[in-house]
């Protein structure tokens, strides 16, 4: 290790010190010429199995239907929309982290804001393709949307699904431009310092003809700070908005008004652990205990703690709600059927991830150990995901007559495009740790100006 390095790994604001502007950009820009490792090819050749995998289930899927899904009557909605909503909770950190902390003025969030807006965008991606095959015939998907139709066919504005579309789509268009914007010093900065005549002009035309100056520095901060105030707003739409396919229907389990507040912290508290997940292997692969520190390690544990027990609260909330209303349709489906039911184990083991797992950072050594960070941000992702499988499957499983109650079982399809999925998305975010760089560097040496500003005040 480094001087810089091992000077990083043991205090919080090395970036005060040492290492240097030069040493800095240096060892952040390099990293997209760099050799691969042999450890960055064996998990790109296994993501991209996995993307090849998907491709095939997704043709199969198109070719033949959904009926290759494990879906029923009455579960209706299986593991298309629970990834979708998964997916779409993932990419909710990336928001929160660059916009909702910028507009804050919370520091920490400088070195791992560029992680966290691409991973928001890939995560985007991965939720959009499963409404489209859900449809059954995804050609037609068009049809959510106001197009000018000569038969007057509109979509029909009371239910959820078209707000659904709106609200993804706007979601990831304001979240590119804002990834985008915040990298247009840092390719202009690659532009330069690029090793050969292609790269060079590659970066440069991404670049926009950055150089720099005072003027496009005020234009660039009130565009970024703009786009911030804009994307801030998504944060707690557009789960929201997800939230209302159930909260809007009568169906026990899901007909809640606390549903909205309820998704926005489950996808928040997916989204950082997801983005530990990712940082952590990425932070030890690259050698940046200069850039992520400890103090980065342990403001992420403390907002999956806080984010933790506001679910445990909405649980709390939900059961309190259905034994409060006297409703014995909502009672049996809360109650009784969730955590007693066919599909208990799934019920605690969701219980344990997101509510018993998490509590290990009251301890300051923990929220700063990457192998429990790491550990624990992979049980809270496994209890997201059953926390959709429990809202949907087991709500849908039980409905108002017991006649038609039946048992969801996932086919080799379902697993085979979730398992595609996870590899899609392992392939982008390798691709992206390549080809831009993946920690804004320009934006940490102006924390570090700030900071030293700062000092020398004292």
């Amino acid at each position: 290790m480094s001087a810089p390095a091992a000077i990083a790994h043991d205090t919080d604001d090395v970036l005060v010190g040492r290492p240097s502007d030069t040493e800095l950009s240096d060892q952040l820009l390099s990293t997209t010429w760099r050799p691969m490792t042999r450890a960055w090819k064996i998990g790109f050749a296994i993501c991209g199995l996995l993307t090849l995998n998907l491709l095939v289930m997704v043709t199969l899927t198109v070719l033949r239907g959904i009926g290759l899904w494990g879906n029923n009557i009455p579960v209706a909605w299986g593991f298309g929309i629970i990834n979708f909503v998964w997916w779409i909770g993932i990419g909710h950190a990336g928001t929160f982290i660059s916009a909702i902390l910028l507009l804050l003025e919370q520091r920490w969030r400088t070195s791992i804001n560029r992680f966290t807006e691409g991973m928001t965008l890939f995560a985007v991606m991965q939720a959009g393709l499963f409404p489209l095959l859900h449809l059954g015939r995804p050609w037609f998907a068009y049809w959510l949307f106001p197009y000018p139709s000569v038969m007057d066919t509109w979509p029909q504005v009371r239910s959820a699904l078209p707000w659904d579309a709106a609200a993804v789509t706007t979601y990831f268009s304001v979240s590119v431009m804002f990834w985008y914007l915040g990298l247009v010093p840092d390719l202009a900065a690659l532009r330069d310092r690029a090793p050969s005549r292609t790269r060079r002009i590659i970066y440069g035309i991404f670049a926009l003809g950055w150089r720099g100056s005072v003027r496009q520095w005020r234009h660039y901060h009130v565009a970024y700070l703009l786009l911030a105030g804009l994307a801030t707003p998504l944060v707690l739409s557009v789960h929201s908005i997800v939230s209302l396919d159930f909260a809007s229907t009568i169906l026990p389990g899901w007909h809640s008004t606390i549903f909205p507040p309820f998704f926005v912290a489950g996808a928040i508290l997916s989204g950082f652990a997801m983005v530990l997940i990712l940082i952590l292997p990425a932070r030890r692969v690259f050698g940046l205990y200069n850039v992520i520190t400890p103090r980065h390690l342990d403001a992420a544990a403390k907002m999956l703690l806080i984010t933790s027990w506001i679910v445990a609260y909405s649980y709390i909330a939900e059961l309190f709600t259905a034994w409060y209303s006297g409703d014995r349709y909502e009672v049996y489906q809360q109650i009784v059927n969730r955590p007693f039911g066919w599909y208990a184990w799934a019920y605690w083991l969701m219980l344990f991830c997101n509510c018993v797992a998490t509590q290990v950072f009251w301890s300051r050594r923990m929220r700063r150990s990457p192998v429990v960070l790491f550990a624990v941000s992979v049980l809270v992702s496994i209890g997201m995901w059953f926390e959709r499988f429990e809202i949907i499957v087991v709500s849908l499983s039980r409905d108002f007559l017991p006649s038609s109650w039946y048992i969801f079982i996932p086919t080799w399809v379902d697993l085979g495009i979730l398992a595609g999925t996870l590899g899609f998305f392992g392939l982008l975010f390798l691709a992206f740790l390549r080809v831009v760089p993946f920690v804004p560097v320009t934006e940490l040496k102006q924390m570090r100006a700030e900071m030293v500003h700062e000092e020398v005040r004292r």
